[in-house]
């Protein structure tokens, strides 16, 4: 992967942090949306970046968000070098 597609992760990985973060301090609100969004970024994240060819297991990785944030950072280390 490319620097500039490191940074460009990077930076989209910073905002699904912020967006989870946001899930996990709405509580019982209406969350809908933001799990909507959460959802289509991680899906944007796998094709846009084909993080498929860095990680396999990433995509199965996709239901639970922490683990696919911990998967995403893995690739950014391991890309960032």
């Amino acid at each position: 992967m490319d620097n500039i597609n490191v940074l460009r992760l990077k930076r989209t990985l910073a905002y699904l942090e912020s967006k989870q973060r946001e899930l996990k301090r709405q509580n019982e609100n209406d969350t809908r949306s933001l799990e909507s969004m959460i959802k289509y970024l991680k899906k944007d994240m796998l094709e846009q970046f084909k993080l498929t060819e860095y990680d396999i297991y990433i995509k199965g990785e996709i239901y639970n968000t922490e683990t696919f944030i911990q998967s995403v950072k893995s690739i950014i280390d391991t890309n960032s070098k």
